[in-house]
């Protein structure tokens, strides 16, 4: 494990001052150098902690930043509470009974606030967050840009129209992406977060009952893709257990790595909006960087990087717009 994870960091580092660069904006490295040295660390420590005690918790925490980004933009929105005029995005239909890891969040900032008073903002808690629990399942580390500032304001229809649902179709996809300004490579770079985590039964119920063609791009001669809907049908029997849990990667569940697209050119993946990326794909510009992801995790990882980078730069806050929350469930009195 800890040859991987060392090789992880070799392989971005190629990457890291021209990603860096390009992506960072107004946002910079080192941001808390001075006004809060041991601010990642902190973050750092307390996530490998949470995710000791609940090694779930990782996807948990990199599905926070997308979920985050893609309403308002990265500036931790997700996090308000209902409370005033504000409506939560927790309560929002992507996010209620699924979204987690608001607890960790929530103690990271305490202890920062201990240590440097209203000084690192929620949003790039998130951000560094998403991070470091990508790097502890063995994926890529890399250094984050920061300096975001928190939103006074949530968006609860955002949440519900900029979300992408679980069987959201490929051209959809695109379209929600590029609302958020990433292309269709930041779109099969980033669906990799799906090697790691589960979903809930719920989610990908129409998955079960889909024909074999609509699910790969040959003809399933071995059945393995009805037996593998046959596994997903027996954990999904009824409406009873739609909160039972199952891995979006059956293969390496538990590890940051390429298998999901490995899974996705065995027609093996979970949610329709997985498969979608090897089914719809009629140019095969798609396909084709699903196969390149399967065969090359060191390129996914470089990829992977690079579109998180971007993502983490949508719409951000920065100088005097916004606030640094004392409270990430609330804003400032």
């Amino acid at each position: 494990m800890e040859i991987k994870l060392w090789v992880s960091l070799i392989v971005v580092s190629a990457i890291m001052t021209s990603a860096l660069g390009e992506f960072g904006g107004p946002l910079v490295k080192g941001f808390y150098k001075e006004s809060c040295p041991l601010a990642e660390e902190i973050v750092k420590h307390n996530v490998e902690v949470a995710v000791l005690k609940d090694p779930r918790m990782a996807a948990s925490l990199l599905r926070l930043q997308f979920h985050d980004c893609f309403v308002l933009g990265c500036d931790a929105s997700v996090l308000l509470d209902t409370h005033g005029d504000i409506l939560s995005e927790k309560q929002a239909t992507p996010n209620v009974n699924s979204l987690r890891g608001f607890e960790v969040i929530d103690y990271i900032k305490y202890l920062l606030e201990e240590a440097c008073p209203l000084t690192v903002s929620c949003s790039d808690i998130i951000t560094m967050a998403a991070r470091d629990s990508v790097f502890l399942r063995g994926g890529p580390w890399w250094e984050v840009y920061l300096g975001r500032r928190d939103s006074l304001k949530a968006s609860f229809a955002g949440a519900n129209q900029y979300i992408p649902a679980p069987n959201t179709s490929l051209e959809g996809l695109i379209v929600n992406f590029k609302q958020q300004g990433l292309d269709i490579q930041d779109l099969i770079a980033l669906s990799g977060a799906h090697t790691i985590g589960k979903a809930r039964c719920l989610s990908f119920k129409q998955r079960i009952v889909q024909p074999n063609m609509l699910q790969t791009f040959y003809v399933d001669e071995f059945k393995r893709h009805s037996t593998f809907r046959r596994i997903l049908r027996s954990q999904c029997k009824d409406s009873s257990r739609d909160n039972e849990l199952s891995p979006l990667d059956l293969q390496t569940p538990a590890y940051f790595d390429n298998h999901y697209y490995i899974n996705l050119l065995k027609g093996r993946g979970l949610l329709i909006s997985d498969n979608v990326l090897v089914s719809e794909d009629h140019e095969g510009e798609v396909f084709k960087k699903v196969w390149e992801y399967a065969v090359d995790q060191d390129l996914f990882f470089v990829d992977f990087v690079e579109s998180m980078l971007k993502m983490s730069n949508i719409n951000v806050l920065t100088g005097v717009q916004g606030e640094i929350r004392g409270n990430c469930r609330f804003v400032n009195i």
